[in-house]
């Protein structure tokens, strides 16, 4: 007869032991929030009574929902002293790793808010919200491809930086494709291909000849860039007309829900390429944690040997793997041309792959944290296109840089709380 033994029981919210990277990132969070508050609340912009405009319909001119006044100091002061009391927490208070991150979600919305509350404050334009949507959405599409693109990757035990060389690569394929054949159906099928043959590459690298995989990706990034930049000089700049005028994809008006208020024109009045991107997300998410193929890759990123006992192939998982998310990422760099109805130019990927990693890393290897980090750093991107109107004293240059420093922060602040499967980056030998 054997007794059963049982751990005491204990109530209330989960303890995690305060260390040093959550002490310094909450007092970090806590200092950039009492900036906030001297920059925002406190500033001469929003002093003497100024009111920010909410605009909120796409056309100011045309009709729908009216805008919305706010008081800008009173309301600045109250974002800003939510993020401060969020970073303290953080530093001081035994929560858990959850609490944390729901505490850095309400920590970047509100040093968010009150930022556009003290740009548009005393500004008769005022901030159009519909049109930062879309134009937030827009920008994270090639974030979500490459962050899918890397998902894959990573969860089968191979790390893939080389997003951003497949981003060139299929933006090149696609408008070289698409501006001699005159289809946007025959450039996406070659944007695709053209993502999925760096990424064969970097398959082949990494299982069959066992090259580090971060210096192999950081290779290939500039292998694309390399091709890419001799292929536009040979041919795009000297015969453009025949080389680099593709078509772009037609905006596709869903009925019903382009017309719901605030958000229907901005989002439901799009190409079928940014609604097949946010589609992506669910359905990744649905293969990986709900089908038997999601859970052989999950097992091979995390313990590939023990998958090899139980009778999966790692290696050959993984090249299947690795070359069809070469497809996302080829399909993010025919968003950067057919999608937006832009020509290919020279690295015109603008470090958008590294930032889809960081996406990645933030959202902890999932695909609903990697849309949301998506469109947080796609926000960032577009910083500067939103307040070019409103006279901030912001340097347009610094608001260039928003994208990478707001990466970098967010990054630093969360990077942390993410752990990435515990085989990624190793090469796998059976034996």
């Amino acid at each position: 007869m054997t007794t059963a033994t049982t751990e005491p029981r204990t109530t209330g919210p989960l303890v995690v032991k305060t260390d040093r990277s959550k002490l310094i990132g909450g007092i970090a969070q806590a200092v950039v929030g009492l900036y906030g508050l001297w920059a925002f609340g406190l500033g001469s912009r929003t002093a003497h009574d100024a009111h920010t405009l909410f605009v909120l319909k796409l056309d100011p001119a045309g009709s729908g929902p009216g805008s919305i006044s706010a008081p800008a100091q009173p309301v600045a002061i109250a974002l800003t002293a939510v993020a401060i009391i969020c970073g303290l927490v953080r530093a001081f208070a035994p929560i858990s790793a959850k609490t944390q991150r729901w505490l850095a979600a309400g920590y970047f919305g509100s040093i968010v808010l009150a930022f556009l509350i003290w740009a548009a404050a005393g500004s008769g334009i005022g901030m159009n919200v519909p049109s930062i949507i879309e134009q937030t959405a827009i920008a994270a599409v090639p974030l979500v491809l490459g962050s899918l693109s890397a998902l894959l990757c990573e969860r089968s035990g191979v790390v893939n930086i080389a997003v951003e060389g497949q981003f060139l690569f299929g933006a090149f394929s696609a408008a070289l494709t698409a501006s001699m054949t005159h289809s946007v159906w025959a450039g996406l099928i070659a944007g695709c291909l053209g993502g999925a043959l760096m990424c064969s590459l970097l398959a082949v690298f990494a299982n069959r000849y066992l090259i580090e995989q971060v210096v192999l990706g950081v290779v290939l990034n500039l292998l694309a860039s390399g091709i890419t930049g001799f292929l536009y000089d040979r041919l795009m700049s000297t015969d453009g007309a025949t080389y680099n005028t593709p078509p772009g994809f037609s905006a596709i008006s869903i009925p019903g829900l382009s017309s719901i208020p605030i958000v229907g024109e901005a989002l439901f009045n799009q190409n079928i390429l940014f609604y097949a991107t946010y589609l992506l997300v669910p359905i990744v998410w649905f293969l990986l944690f709900r089908t038997r193929w999601g859970l052989r890759t999950r097992a091979v990123g995390e313990h590939p040997t023990a998958a090899d006992t139980v009778g999966i192939k790692v290696i050959g998982l993984r090249y299947r793997n690795v070359i069809t998310a070469g497809l996302l990422s080829g399909l993010g760099g025919v968003w950067l041309t057919l999608g937006l109805d832009s020509q290919f130019g020279k690295d015109m990927s603008d470090g958008k792959g590294y930032i889809a990693i960081a996406a990645l890393i933030v959202g902890r290897w999932s695909p609903l944290g990697a849309l949301g980090a998506a469109v947080l750093f796609g926000f960032a991107t577009e910083l500067n296109l939103a307040l070019s109107s409103l006279g901030t004293p912001i340097p347009g240059a610094f608001l260039s840089m928003a994208p990478y420093l707001v990466t970098i922060f967010v990054v630093a602040a969360l990077g942390g709380l993410a752990r990435p499967p515990a085989a990624s980056g190793k090469p796998y030998v059976k034996g």
